[in-house]
């Protein structure tokens, strides 16, 4: 499965878990390595860095961002095999 359709079925499932949420494509051209969405709903929010599988490589800045993220709330890689794991994550955070 290419990234972009995996990313596609993921907001799908983000917005049936979390109706009302507003997920926000970052630019990855603006902060290099910054996680591709941001996940709002209600007072809490999440990053996730997709990726088309658990193998890809993950480019300069990903995992301190990812690192970052998380310890001010929720961020993650996601990729086909941790998607669920994720999700679940997900609704533990928001």
């Amino acid at each position: 499965m290419s990234e972009s359709k995996f990313q596609t079925s993921l907001i799908k499932d983000i917005r049936d878990l979390f109706p009302g949420c507003i997920i926000l494509k970052n630019d990855p051209n603006y902060l290099q390595g910054f996680p591709d969405l941001i996940i709002l709903f209600e007072n809490h929010w999440a990053a996730l860095e997709i990726k088309r599988n658990e193998d890809a490589p993950y480019q300069p800045n990903q995992e301190y961002y990812i690192d970052l993220a998380n310890d001010m709330s929720y961020a993650s890689f996601v990729y086909p095999e941790n998607k669920e794991r994720v999700l679940y994550e997900l609704q533990q955070t928001l």
